[in-house]
């Protein structure tokens, strides 16, 4: 198998590589952006790795996983590297080592039925967790259910494997609102307090049966898109009550909770990244798939929708590259297979490193918006008119919320803007106010992520596999990443052609027709 040569002069001494060979790994979550690229790294640079299982849920269109797979998954461009350097050997390694399972990540035995399940987790050495729900703004049943309930399903095959090593892919942002300097280590909550074990995770058996009470009063008064918005605003509720800004957050750390506890004395690793963006190498730079978290920001800016955003300009955004993420979670996964029984966490974030503030974040985006628009025609429709002006959260509620400021301020901000009093400004006011309810929490921080244990891992596994498997944030150069490698990964990857339909071309399809 040609695939079989990459690298192979370098990798002789490759510790991660000794340990991945012949290993069996079920991965989760791999219809999702962060999977794609750990499927990805996996194949390209551990072929001889003795299996991958991917759970995933069948559809309406495919409700088989291996079709799913091979029409949603396999066709991705993160595979075009593969393709191109041995296609041969990519369609060989799909159907010899790549084994697909139909099944449900929240239903217990994954969907699959007791004797199914019994001999999948007997088959598999190890289990990548990336399934989430992403969305800040989710029905807290639904979050629940998979950020955290699912956790005892992910639990229920190392009962049957003991022996199975799990690698948990959570979030830096479980640290909630707690500020100063954030280490590896598990998180208290900022609000209402949670009983905590002697072992050090916190008992959440008690929150979890109040939370599903509180649904459960939901669902019995309310019925369709009034229940939707009831539960979105139970979660956030219930989040802001025990110290996390959003649904998502809350929900990822009461998961960490329920696998420390489900596997103390097991093999868990927790792998917190930051917020996951573009590819700073691999597959390829500025690789990505759909609208990230600052993307929506970069979107709404270069569609002249948002002018005005609350945040800190000295405060830290923590961006960090999917490959260096993926790379993360492998280099856990061989450690954890080297050296069962133990249980660790890491971040992989740039905060602590290699910090980048908001402003110089603005500041790049606008600068490469005014010499090269043209160049991302898929993102900048035309060459942004107005800054891009990060103000304090008081000053900015104050601006949307319609409380009545003294004129000569508003007249003040306005002018910063760059904008008249006029209609277009209110409206473009409820996108920013939108977009700053949901990501609002990122772009002030008073936190910074600490990455020390992650770095001690890389130094650890040794310079051929930092090399191979490289993690260190402070090898980002922002300004080549932001400018050139992000913002073209957003135009190429993320956003579809632009339909521009004139009324000439309009009447002529309607003769042709």
């Amino acid at each position: 198998m040609a695939m079989q040569q990459i690298h192979q002069a370098d990798t002789s001494s490759s510790r991660v590589l000794g340990q991945l060979r012949g290993k069996r790994v079920l991965i989760t979550g791999t219809t999702g952006f962060l999977g794609k690229v750990v499927l990805e790294k996996l194949i390209r640079t551990v072929p001889d790795i003795g299996g991958v299982y991917l759970l995933i849920r069948g559809n309406k269109r495919h409700p088989d996983a291996r079709t799913r797979f091979l029409e949603e998954i396999a066709t991705s461009s993160v595979f075009d590297r593969l393709r191109e350097s041995d296609a041969d050997g990519f369609e060989l390694f799909l159907e010899e080592r790549v084994h697909c399972i139909t099944g449900e990540v929240t239903e217990p035995e994954f969907g699959l039925g007791d004797e199914a399940c019994r001999k999948l987790a007997g088959e598999l050495d190890a289990v990548i967790n990336s399934a989430a729900s992403v969305n800040f703004r989710e029905e807290l049943d639904k979050a629940l259910a998979i950020n955290t309930l699912c956790l005892r399903n992910i639990a229920g095959l190392v009962d049957l494997n003991p022996a199975l090593a799990v690698v948990q892919v959570s979030t830096c942002y479980v640290n909630g609102m707690n500020s100063g300097q954030v280490s590896e280590s598990v998180i208290k909550p900022a609000g209402e307090a949670v009983p905590r074990s002697p072992d050090g995770y916190y008992e959440i058996e008690e929150l979890v049966r109040l939370l599903t009470d509180k649904i459960e009063d939901v669902q019995a008064r309310y019925s369709g898109k009034v229940l939707e918005k009831k539960l979105v605003d139970l979660g956030i509720r219930e989040a802001n009550r025990y110290g996390w800004s959003d649904t998502y957050t809350f929900t990822k750390w009461l998961g960490e909770q329920l696998l420390l506890k489900a596997l103390n004395g097991r093999t868990l690793t927790i792998l917190r990244p930051s917020i996951i963006e573009s590819a700073l190498e691999e597959p390829a730079p500025g690789w990505i798939e759909g609208v990230k978290v600052a993307d929506a920001i970069i979107l709404a800016y270069a569609r002249e929708k948002v002018t005005l955003f609350p945040g800190k300009r000295s405060g830290v955004i923590d961006v960090i590259p999917v490959d260096l993420v993926a790379n993360s979670i492998i280099l856990s996964l061989a450690e954890a297979l080297a050296e069962p029984g133990r249980q660790r966490i890491y971040q992989c974030c740039s905060g602590g490193s290699n910090p980048i503030s908001l402003g110089e974040f603005i500041d790049h985006l606008m600068a490469e918006s005014k010499d090269n628009y043209a160049a991302y025609d898929h993102l900048f429709y035309r060459q942004p008119s107005k800054p891009f002006v990060a103000v304090n959260r008081s000053l900015f509620d104050l601006v949307v919320s319609g409380v009545r400021l003294p004129l000569s301020l508003t007249d003040r901000v306005l002018k910063l803007l760059g904008n008249s009093r006029d209609l277009k400004v209110l409206r473009n006011l409820d996108t920013t106010q939108s977009l700053a309810t949901i990501f609002g929490f990122y772009t002030a921080p008073d936190y910074v992520f600490r990455n020390d244990e992650l770095m001690a891992l890389a130094s650890r596994m040794g310079e051929v596999d930092k090399g191979l498997f490289p993690v260190d944030a402070r090898h980002i150069d922002w300004k080549r990443y932001l400018r050139k490698i992000h913002l073209a990964g957003l135009n190429r990857y993320a956003l579809k052609e632009r339909k521009v339909y004139s009324l000439k071309a309009s009447r002529q399809r309607k003769k042709a027709a």
